[in-house]
Protein backbone atom coordinates (compact mmCIF):
# COMPACT_ATOMS: atom_id res chain seq x y z
CA UNK A 1 0.00 0.00 0.00
CA UNK A 2 1.44 3.35 -1.07
CA UNK A 3 2.00 5.75 1.82
CA UNK A 4 0.39 9.17 1.95
CA UNK A 5 3.04 11.61 3.22
CA UNK A 6 0.46 14.20 4.24
CA UNK A 7 -1.41 11.69 6.41
CA UNK A 8 1.88 10.55 7.93
CA UNK A 9 2.62 14.18 8.81
CA UNK A 10 -0.83 14.70 10.36
CA UNK A 11 -0.42 11.49 12.35
CA UNK A 12 2.99 12.70 13.52
CA UNK A 13 1.46 16.01 14.61
CA UNK A 14 -1.18 14.07 16.57
CA UNK A 15 1.39 11.86 18.32
CA UNK A 16 3.58 14.82 19.25
CA UNK A 17 0.57 16.90 20.29
CA UNK A 18 -0.80 14.20 22.58
CA UNK A 19 2.33 14.54 24.73
CA UNK A 20 1.40 18.15 25.54
CA UNK A 21 -1.41 16.74 27.69
CA UNK A 22 0.09 13.40 28.65
CA UNK A 23 3.08 15.07 30.26
CA UNK A 24 0.74 16.27 33.02
CA UNK A 25 -0.53 12.71 33.52
CA UNK A 26 3.07 11.46 33.75
CA UNK A 27 4.32 14.12 36.15
CA UNK A 28 1.31 14.90 38.35
CA UNK A 29 -1.48 12.93 40.08
CA UNK A 30 -4.39 11.66 38.02
CA UNK A 31 -6.65 14.42 39.39
CA UNK A 32 -4.45 17.09 37.77
CA UNK A 33 -5.20 16.02 34.19
CA UNK A 34 -8.44 17.99 33.89
CA UNK A 35 -8.37 20.03 37.09
CA UNK A 36 -5.60 22.64 37.48
CA UNK A 37 -6.88 23.29 41.04
CA UNK A 38 -6.47 19.64 42.05
CA UNK A 39 -4.42 20.60 45.12
CA UNK A 40 -7.06 23.06 46.34
CA UNK A 41 -5.41 26.11 44.78
CA UNK A 42 -3.76 27.02 41.49
CA UNK A 43 -1.03 29.44 40.46
CA UNK A 44 -1.72 32.01 37.76
CA UNK A 45 0.90 30.45 35.47
CA UNK A 46 -0.64 27.00 35.79
CA UNK A 47 -4.13 28.40 35.21
CA UNK A 48 -3.02 30.09 31.99
CA UNK A 49 -1.16 26.95 30.90
CA UNK A 50 -4.31 24.91 31.45
CA UNK A 51 -6.47 27.47 29.61
CA UNK A 52 -4.26 27.69 26.51
CA UNK A 53 -3.84 23.93 26.23
CA UNK A 54 -7.57 23.44 26.79
CA UNK A 55 -8.34 25.78 23.91
CA UNK A 56 -5.86 24.42 21.39
CA UNK A 57 -4.80 20.90 22.46
CA UNK A 58 -6.94 19.18 25.09
CA UNK A 59 -8.86 16.33 23.40
CA UNK A 60 -8.06 17.83 19.96
CA UNK A 61 -5.01 15.69 19.19
CA UNK A 62 -6.61 12.53 20.57
CA UNK A 63 -9.63 13.28 18.39
CA UNK A 64 -7.35 13.84 15.40
CA UNK A 65 -5.67 10.50 16.07
CA UNK A 66 -9.07 8.77 16.28
CA UNK A 67 -10.03 10.37 12.98
CA UNK A 68 -6.91 8.96 11.34
CA UNK A 69 -7.48 5.58 12.99
CA UNK A 70 -10.89 5.39 11.34
CA UNK A 71 -9.35 6.46 8.02
CA UNK A 72 -6.84 3.64 8.45
CA UNK A 73 -9.65 1.12 8.99
CA UNK A 74 -11.21 2.26 5.72
CA UNK A 75 -7.88 1.75 3.94
CA UNK A 76 -7.49 -1.73 5.48
CA UNK A 77 -10.84 -3.05 4.21
CA UNK A 78 -9.29 -4.70 1.11
CA UNK A 79 -7.15 -6.80 3.48
CA UNK A 80 -10.27 -8.64 4.61
CA UNK A 81 -11.88 -9.72 7.85
CA UNK A 82 -9.16 -11.97 9.23
CA UNK A 83 -6.39 -9.41 8.76
CA UNK A 84 -8.31 -6.53 10.35
CA UNK A 85 -9.60 -8.57 13.30
CA UNK A 86 -6.16 -10.05 13.98
CA UNK A 87 -4.51 -6.65 13.76
CA UNK A 88 -6.98 -5.03 16.14
CA UNK A 89 -6.91 -7.96 18.56
CA UNK A 90 -3.12 -7.68 18.77
CA UNK A 91 -3.54 -3.94 19.44
CA UNK A 92 -5.94 -4.75 22.29
CA UNK A 93 -3.40 -7.16 23.78
CA UNK A 94 -0.60 -4.61 23.45
CA UNK A 95 -2.79 -1.93 25.00
CA UNK A 96 -3.65 -4.19 27.93
CA UNK A 97 0.03 -4.88 28.61
CA UNK A 98 0.85 -1.18 28.26
CA UNK A 99 -1.93 -0.19 30.68
CA UNK A 100 -1.07 -2.80 33.29
CA UNK A 101 2.72 -2.95 33.21
CA UNK A 102 3.81 0.51 32.06
CA UNK A 103 1.29 3.35 32.37
CA UNK A 104 -2.35 3.82 33.35
CA UNK A 105 -3.00 6.45 30.66
CA UNK A 106 -3.01 3.98 27.75
CA UNK A 107 -5.25 4.65 24.71
CA UNK A 108 -4.33 1.60 22.60
CA UNK A 109 -6.74 -0.74 24.37
CA UNK A 110 -9.67 1.62 23.83
CA UNK A 111 -8.81 2.15 20.15
CA UNK A 112 -8.47 -1.58 19.58
CA UNK A 113 -11.73 -2.49 21.30
CA UNK A 114 -13.76 0.23 19.62
CA UNK A 115 -12.06 -0.52 16.31
CA UNK A 116 -13.22 -4.15 16.49
CA UNK A 117 -16.79 -2.84 16.47
CA UNK A 118 -16.33 0.04 14.05
CA UNK A 119 -14.58 -1.72 11.18
CA UNK A 120 -17.75 -3.72 10.41
CA UNK A 121 -19.85 -0.56 10.50
CA UNK A 122 -17.41 1.03 8.07
CA UNK A 123 -17.46 -2.01 5.77
CA UNK A 124 -21.24 -2.28 5.75
CA UNK A 125 -22.03 1.44 5.36
CA UNK A 126 -24.10 2.09 2.25
CA UNK A 127 -22.24 5.27 1.35
CA UNK A 128 -20.20 8.22 2.55
CA UNK A 129 -23.24 10.18 3.71
CA UNK A 130 -24.57 7.30 5.81
CA UNK A 131 -21.13 6.72 7.33
CA UNK A 132 -20.69 10.41 8.11
CA UNK A 133 -24.15 10.79 9.64
CA UNK A 134 -23.76 7.66 11.76
CA UNK A 135 -20.44 9.00 13.06
CA UNK A 136 -22.08 12.28 14.07
CA UNK A 137 -24.93 10.47 15.84
CA UNK A 138 -22.57 8.20 17.79
CA UNK A 139 -20.44 11.16 18.84
CA UNK A 140 -23.48 13.12 20.00
CA UNK A 141 -24.72 10.12 22.00
CA UNK A 142 -21.43 10.13 23.91
CA UNK A 143 -21.79 13.86 24.45
CA UNK A 144 -25.33 13.37 25.70
CA UNK A 145 -24.22 10.73 28.19
CA UNK A 146 -21.61 13.17 29.51
CA UNK A 147 -24.33 15.77 30.11
CA UNK A 148 -26.56 13.23 31.85
CA UNK A 149 -23.69 12.23 34.13
CA UNK A 150 -23.25 15.89 35.02
CA UNK A 151 -26.93 16.35 35.80
CA UNK A 152 -27.05 13.35 38.14
CA UNK A 153 -23.65 13.89 39.77
CA UNK A 154 -24.96 16.08 42.61
CA UNK A 155 -23.30 19.04 44.24
CA UNK A 156 -20.71 17.20 46.33
CA UNK A 157 -17.05 17.31 45.29
CA UNK A 158 -15.56 13.98 44.31
CA UNK A 159 -12.42 12.88 46.11
CA UNK A 160 -10.94 12.04 42.74
CA UNK A 161 -11.37 15.68 41.62
CA UNK A 162 -9.71 17.29 44.66
CA UNK A 163 -8.02 14.38 46.46
CA UNK A 164 -7.00 14.55 50.10
CA UNK A 165 -3.40 14.22 51.25
CA UNK A 166 -3.53 10.48 51.99
CA UNK A 167 -4.67 9.39 48.48
CA UNK A 168 -2.07 11.69 46.91
CA UNK A 169 0.67 10.21 49.06
CA UNK A 170 -0.44 6.70 48.19
CA UNK A 171 -0.54 7.46 44.46
CA UNK A 172 3.01 8.80 44.66
CA UNK A 173 4.04 5.77 46.71
CA UNK A 174 2.88 3.08 44.31
CA UNK A 175 4.06 4.92 41.21
CA UNK A 176 7.53 5.41 42.62
CA UNK A 177 7.73 1.94 44.16
CA UNK A 178 6.52 0.04 41.10
CA UNK A 179 6.24 -3.75 41.24
CA UNK A 180 3.01 -5.59 42.02
CA UNK A 181 1.71 -2.66 44.05
CA UNK A 182 1.71 -0.57 40.88
CA UNK A 183 0.27 -3.41 38.78
CA UNK A 184 -2.66 -3.85 41.18
CA UNK A 185 -3.45 -0.14 41.08
CA UNK A 186 -3.18 0.03 37.31
CA UNK A 187 -5.58 -2.91 37.03
CA UNK A 188 -8.05 -1.06 39.24
CA UNK A 189 -7.75 2.06 37.09
CA UNK A 190 -8.09 -0.04 33.95
CA UNK A 191 -11.42 -1.46 35.14
CA UNK A 192 -12.70 2.08 35.67
CA UNK A 193 -11.48 3.12 32.23
CA UNK A 194 -13.23 0.16 30.59
CA UNK A 195 -16.50 1.18 32.25
CA UNK A 196 -16.01 4.72 30.93
CA UNK A 197 -15.40 3.37 27.42
CA UNK A 198 -18.60 1.36 27.49
CA UNK A 199 -20.74 4.05 29.07
CA UNK A 200 -19.54 7.25 27.43
CA UNK A 201 -16.11 7.65 25.83
CA UNK A 202 -16.49 4.70 23.47
CA UNK A 203 -19.43 6.37 21.71
CA UNK A 204 -17.37 9.44 20.91
CA UNK A 205 -14.37 7.38 19.86
CA UNK A 206 -16.54 5.30 17.54
CA UNK A 207 -18.07 8.43 16.10
CA UNK A 208 -14.69 9.91 15.24
CA UNK A 209 -13.53 6.66 13.65
CA UNK A 210 -16.57 6.59 11.40
CA UNK A 211 -16.08 10.26 10.51
CA UNK A 212 -12.46 9.52 9.61
CA UNK A 213 -13.52 6.59 7.44
CA UNK A 214 -16.13 8.76 5.72
CA UNK A 215 -13.62 11.52 5.00
CA UNK A 216 -11.18 8.95 3.63
CA UNK A 217 -13.83 7.28 1.46
CA UNK A 218 -14.93 10.65 0.06
CA UNK A 219 -11.37 11.53 -0.90
CA UNK A 220 -11.21 14.48 1.52
CA UNK A 221 -8.42 12.86 3.58
CA UNK A 222 -6.62 11.96 0.36
CA UNK A 223 -6.19 15.64 -0.54
CA UNK A 224 -8.51 15.52 -3.57
CA UNK A 225 -10.09 18.93 -2.97
CA UNK A 226 -8.65 22.34 -3.83
CA UNK A 227 -6.20 24.08 -1.54
CA UNK A 228 -8.57 27.02 -1.23
CA UNK A 229 -11.27 24.63 -0.02
CA UNK A 230 -8.99 23.17 2.65
CA UNK A 231 -7.78 26.61 3.80
CA UNK A 232 -11.27 28.02 4.01
CA UNK A 233 -12.58 24.92 5.78
CA UNK A 234 -9.68 24.93 8.23
CA UNK A 235 -10.12 28.55 9.23
CA UNK A 236 -13.89 28.17 9.66
CA UNK A 237 -13.71 24.94 11.70
CA UNK A 238 -10.86 26.01 13.97
CA UNK A 239 -12.48 29.40 14.53
CA UNK A 240 -15.85 27.82 15.29
CA UNK A 241 -14.25 25.35 17.69
CA UNK A 242 -12.51 28.15 19.59
CA UNK A 243 -15.76 30.13 19.80
CA UNK A 244 -17.53 27.12 21.31
CA UNK A 245 -14.79 26.21 23.77
CA UNK A 246 -13.58 29.65 24.92
CA UNK A 247 -16.69 30.52 27.01
CA UNK A 248 -16.45 27.15 28.79
CA UNK A 249 -12.78 27.74 29.60
CA UNK A 250 -13.68 31.15 31.05
CA UNK A 251 -16.60 29.67 33.00
CA UNK A 252 -14.45 26.93 34.55
CA UNK A 253 -11.87 29.48 35.64
CA UNK A 254 -14.61 31.80 36.99
CA UNK A 255 -16.22 28.95 38.95
CA UNK A 256 -12.89 27.89 40.44
CA UNK A 257 -13.09 24.49 38.72
CA UNK A 258 -16.10 23.31 40.74
CA UNK A 259 -16.59 19.56 40.40
CA UNK A 260 -20.15 19.26 39.08
CA UNK A 261 -19.77 21.92 36.42
CA UNK A 262 -16.16 21.46 35.44
CA UNK A 263 -15.87 17.66 35.59
CA UNK A 264 -18.95 17.12 33.41
CA UNK A 265 -21.18 19.93 32.15
CA UNK A 266 -18.46 22.35 31.08
CA UNK A 267 -16.49 19.52 29.50
CA UNK A 268 -19.22 19.30 26.85
CA UNK A 269 -18.25 22.45 24.89
CA UNK A 270 -14.68 21.16 24.68
CA UNK A 271 -15.88 17.77 23.47
CA UNK A 272 -18.17 19.47 20.94
CA UNK A 273 -15.38 21.70 19.66
CA UNK A 274 -12.77 18.93 19.42
CA UNK A 275 -13.99 17.33 16.15
CA UNK A 276 -14.31 20.75 14.54
CA UNK A 277 -10.81 21.82 15.53
CA UNK A 278 -9.15 18.49 14.77
CA UNK A 279 -10.67 18.34 11.28
CA UNK A 280 -9.77 22.02 10.93
CA UNK A 281 -6.14 21.31 11.81
CA UNK A 282 -6.05 18.57 9.17
CA UNK A 283 -7.64 20.92 6.63
CA UNK A 284 -5.04 23.63 7.24
CA UNK A 285 -2.25 21.10 6.74
CA UNK A 286 -3.76 20.00 3.42
CA UNK A 287 -4.34 23.62 2.48
CA UNK A 288 -0.72 24.66 3.00
CA UNK A 289 0.89 21.35 2.07
CA UNK A 290 2.58 22.62 -1.09
CA UNK A 291 4.48 25.13 1.02
CA UNK A 292 5.21 22.77 3.90
CA UNK A 293 6.13 19.64 1.92
CA UNK A 294 9.71 20.72 1.23
CA UNK A 295 10.56 21.63 4.81
CA UNK A 296 12.94 19.28 6.62
CA UNK A 297 10.87 19.45 9.80
CA UNK A 298 7.82 18.33 7.82
CA UNK A 299 9.64 15.22 6.60
CA UNK A 300 10.86 14.51 10.13
CA UNK A 301 7.36 14.80 11.61
CA UNK A 302 6.04 12.55 8.84
CA UNK A 303 8.63 9.97 9.93
CA UNK A 304 7.22 10.21 13.47
CA UNK A 305 3.79 9.52 12.00
CA UNK A 306 5.04 6.47 10.11
CA UNK A 307 6.31 5.11 13.43
CA UNK A 308 3.30 6.26 15.46
CA UNK A 309 2.99 3.13 17.61
CA UNK A 310 6.70 2.99 18.35
CA UNK A 311 6.83 6.69 19.19
CA UNK A 312 3.73 6.58 21.41
CA UNK A 313 5.20 3.76 23.49
CA UNK A 314 8.63 5.41 23.46
CA UNK A 315 7.07 8.48 25.07
CA UNK A 316 5.75 6.23 27.82
CA UNK A 317 9.15 4.62 28.41
CA UNK A 318 10.95 7.97 28.54
CA UNK A 319 8.41 9.69 30.79
CA UNK A 320 7.84 6.83 33.22
CA UNK A 321 11.61 6.51 33.53
CA UNK A 322 11.92 10.21 34.33
CA UNK A 323 8.98 10.66 36.66
CA UNK A 324 8.59 7.23 38.28
CA UNK A 325 11.97 5.52 38.12
CA UNK A 326 14.03 8.72 38.62
CA UNK A 327 11.64 10.00 41.27
CA UNK A 328 10.55 13.26 39.59
CA UNK A 329 6.83 12.58 40.08
CA UNK A 330 5.01 15.59 41.65
CA UNK A 331 8.19 17.69 41.59
CA UNK A 332 7.08 20.12 38.87
CA UNK A 333 4.15 22.40 38.14
CA UNK A 334 1.95 22.13 35.06
CA UNK A 335 3.90 24.88 33.31
CA UNK A 336 7.30 23.46 34.29
CA UNK A 337 6.37 20.03 32.94
CA UNK A 338 6.04 21.49 29.45
CA UNK A 339 9.81 22.04 29.46
CA UNK A 340 10.25 18.26 29.15
CA UNK A 341 8.12 18.05 26.00
CA UNK A 342 10.61 19.43 23.41
CA UNK A 343 13.30 17.03 24.63
CA UNK A 344 11.01 14.02 24.21
CA UNK A 345 9.91 15.34 20.81
CA UNK A 346 13.55 15.57 19.78
CA UNK A 347 14.09 11.91 20.67
CA UNK A 348 10.98 10.96 18.65
CA UNK A 349 12.14 12.98 15.64
CA UNK A 350 15.78 11.87 15.62
CA UNK A 351 15.00 8.20 16.21
CA UNK A 352 12.30 8.15 13.52
CA UNK A 353 14.43 9.81 10.87
CA UNK A 354 17.45 7.61 11.61
CA UNK A 355 15.46 4.37 11.79
CA UNK A 356 13.52 4.99 8.58
CA UNK A 357 16.76 5.77 6.78
CA UNK A 358 17.51 2.04 6.99
CA UNK A 359 14.08 0.41 7.37
CA UNK A 360 10.62 0.84 5.86
CA UNK A 361 8.77 0.52 9.18
CA UNK A 362 9.29 1.22 12.86
CA UNK A 363 10.28 -1.78 15.01
CA UNK A 364 6.89 -2.17 16.68
CA UNK A 365 5.08 -1.54 13.41
CA UNK A 366 7.14 -4.35 11.87
CA UNK A 367 6.37 -6.68 14.78
CA UNK A 368 2.66 -5.80 14.66
CA UNK A 369 2.53 -6.52 10.95
CA UNK A 370 4.55 -9.73 11.32
CA UNK A 371 2.33 -11.09 14.09
CA UNK A 372 -0.79 -10.18 12.12
CA UNK A 373 0.58 -12.05 9.13
CA UNK A 374 1.35 -15.09 11.29
CA UNK A 375 -2.14 -15.02 12.78
CA UNK A 376 -3.78 -14.91 9.36
CA UNK A 377 -1.33 -17.06 7.43
CA UNK A 378 -0.59 -14.13 5.09
CA UNK A 379 2.85 -13.15 3.80
CA UNK A 380 4.51 -10.13 5.48
CA UNK A 381 6.75 -7.87 3.46
CA UNK A 382 10.33 -7.21 4.45
CA UNK A 383 11.18 -3.97 6.28
CA UNK A 384 14.65 -3.51 4.82
CA UNK A 385 15.26 -1.34 1.78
Amino acid sequence: MERNLTLDFIRGVAILGILLLNIVAFGLPKAAYLNPAWSGSVSLSDAWTWAILDLFAQVKFLTLFALLFGAGLQMLLPRGKRWIQSRLTLLVMLGFCHAVFLWDGDILLAYGLVGLVCWRMIRDASGVKALFNTGIVLYLIGLGVLLVLGLISGDHTSRSWVPEAAPLQYEAYWKLKGGMEAVDNRLSLLSSNLLAIGAQYGWQLAGMMLLGAALMRSGWLRGRFSQSHYRRTGVILVGLGLLINAPAVYAQWYLGWQYRWCAFLLQSPRELSAPLQSIGYAALIFGYWRTMASWRITIAIACVGRMALTNYLLQTVICTTLFERAGLFMHFSRLQLLAFVPAVWLVNLVLSVCWLHFFRQGPLEWLWRKLTALATGSPASSTTR
